[in-house]
């Protein structure tokens, strides 16, 4: 039995005028930013900051299906199996697929009204390189994109043109920020940016440098993929029969650079939390949350488990990301003032056991390649200059490389769903020699900095973690309870 309380929509929808366009319509967004829109204009009952959502790619089925409900939805926030909330959402106020004819979408960005674009495209949206954060001038869609800038395809390449375009009109920059999970979001998402820009005229990319806010922000909610299954769940526990519909946890965190030339919602009175420096905020949840979620992901799929909650069931799977928070995350980190770091690595784990979610490792595992570098090897790069243990993070390292082959320990095949997933499947087929097969891997540079893959203790580490997995199994490489922070050669 599930008990429910219920959130409606206290404004007028019809009344509200759309103020941010958001690129990357799907589950997240509807959950996260969408709601707190939704918090805003139920206070100030309606407003100017209503939002027109897009797909650029993919998932046109999702915007016929909200349209025809006038763009409402319906969000479960789950506190655990026994409680939830059941939240209407009203502030997306149109939905656009953009596919190959994208003026719609210009239409919007153009608009007097528009002030702010978000974005949740995923890290490989924006076409960066993980390593050295550099335009991947080498991608078709980018090459596209220069050759062809006004019939853009990627996200960038989108925002170039629009502000192009609104250049060319007089009107003044839209704000530009980026909802991912990826560290300097802001600066990454200026790069792309302005790198794109470059190609149109080296005066236009400084007018971008110059007049374009690129704030960055820390996003934190658990939000599964929905499916028919979590579909079925609501009806059956919640009575909704909303096809829209998201379920997520009740937990909610977003952290936002103030830097809004055109203005802003009123967000920090529900409850956004507006600072001048992200950064502590967006390092503390990538390599704690995200770092520990990596590693259920890939050594929980090698050990056939399905979900967060599955994993953290088994006190081995505890111990690990306990171990790997407490002496290989946190000591590269400085963490945001008042945060109680004993608390906050129990909060994580208390939210992993959340069996309501039914949060899918394979979703978590995908796009590995653009993941890694942010969520462990950023940090794990100054303890690999101090010769400090990374035990687990060797481990996840080689349960990566084993879920890259798309192969399982048992060999079950599943599906490998990242950007350099021919790239590494290729490597698995060439290398027939696990020593050979690693040392390809490390030496990818579009992930691994030189300094993992030069060093010779961090790729034995790896190399014996992933032969004693493919030998003896998963619990064979879960004995960490016992590590503490010794140096490698001790």
């Amino acid at each position: 039995m599930v008990t429910i309380k219920t959130t409606k929509t206290l404004y007028k929808p019809e009344s509200v005028d759309v103020g941010i366009v958001h690129i990357g319509l799907g589950a997240f967004h509807r959950a996260h930013q969408a709601v707190y829109i939704e918090k805003n204009l139920n206070r100030n009952l309606g407003g100017n900051w209503g939002i027109c959502a897009v797909n650029i790619r993919s998932n046109s089925k999702l915007v016929d299906q909200l349209k025809v409900n006038d763009c409402r939805y319906h969000i479960a926030e789950y506190t655990d199996s026994h409680h939830a909330n059941l939240r209407e959402v009203s502030a997306i106020r149109d939905a656009l697929f953009a596919g190959e004819d994208k003026e719609a979408l210009f239409e919007k960005l153009i608009s007097s009204n528009t002030k702010i674009v978000t974005l949740t495209v995923t890290e490989k949206g924006y076409y960066v390189t993980p390593s050295d954060k550099k335009l991947r001038l080498d991608d078709p869609s980018i090459q596209h994109d220069i050759q062809s800038p006004d019939q853009p395809k990627t996200a960038p390449g989108i925002l170039v043109e629009a502000l192009f375009r609104r250049r060319e009109l007089g009107l003044p920059a839209f704000t530009v920020l980026s909802c991912d999970n990826m560290p300097n979001n802001g600066a990454l998402t200026r790069t792309a940016v302005c790198e794109l820009a470059a190609y149109r005229s080296t005066e236009f990319a400084q007018w971008v440098q110059n007049n374009v806010a690129f704030p960055s922000s820390m996003v934190d909610r658990i939000v599964p993929a929905m499916s028919e299954e979590s579909k079925n769940r609501l009806h059956t526990e919640l009575n909704c029969n909303d096809q829209n519909a998201v379920m997520c946890e009740a937990f909610s965190q977003w952290v936002v650079e103030d830097n809004f030339p055109l203005g802003r919602p009123d967000w920090e009175l529900d409850g956004v939390q507006m600072v001048d420096d992200v950064h502590p905020f967006e390092t503390m949840k990538l390599r704690l949350l995200n770092g520990s979620h990596s590693l259920l992901a890939y050594v929980g799929s090698a050990a056939k488990l399905e979900t967060v909650a599955d994993a953290v069931a088994d006190p081995k799977f505890i111990t690990l990301i306990r171990h790997y928070m407490t002496f290989e995350a946190l000591p590269t980190l400085d963490m945001p003032d008042g945060i109680n770091v004993q608390n906050y690595i129990e909060s994580l784990i208390s939210r992993f056991a959340n069996d309501s979610l039914q949060h899918k490792l394979s979703q978590i595992a995908m796009d590995g390649s653009q993941k890694i570098p942010q969520r462990w090897l950023a940090g794990a790069a100054e303890l690999l200059a101090q010769q400090k243990n990374m035990s687990a993070t060797a481990l996840g390292v080689a349960a990566w490389v084993l879920y890259a082959r798309g192969k399982d320990l048992e060999g079950d095949f599943h599906k490998v769903d990242d950007p350099m997933s021919d790239v590494l499947r290729e490597l698995h087929a060439l290398h027939k020699s696990p020593e050979d097969l690693i040392r390809s891997v490390l030496a990818i540079s579009d992930i691994f900095p030189k300094a993992f893959s030069e060093d010779k203790t961090f790729c034995k580490s790896v190399l014996n973690t992933y032969l004693a997995m493919t030998s003896n199994g998963v619990a064979a490489c879960l004995q960490f309870d016992h590590l503490k922070t010794t140096n490698l050669g001790e």
